[in-house]
């Protein structure tokens, strides 16, 4: 699947998945600030950025599996 239909406008399936890659980390990120544990990170940027593409990689292989 290459593009997902929103009525009548053909979006990049990439481009959803990772809009909900993107919801996934924002729940982790804030995890992951409540529970302190930033404090173990030496860079939270470049930390976050790997978060992130940790979970559109998962997200990615998620929707493959499922369709």
């Amino acid at each position: 699947m290459a593009d997902i239909d929103l009525y009548g406008v053909f979006v990049p399936a990439l481009l959803v998945w990772a809009a909900v890659a993107f919801l996934v980390n924002l729940g982790l990120r804030r995890l992951i600030g409540a529970l302190g544990l930033y404090r173990l990170v030496w860079h939270p940027a470049l930390f976050d950025l790997c978060l992130y593409l940790v979970c559109l990689g998962g997200v990615v292989t998620l929707a493959g599996r499922l369709t």
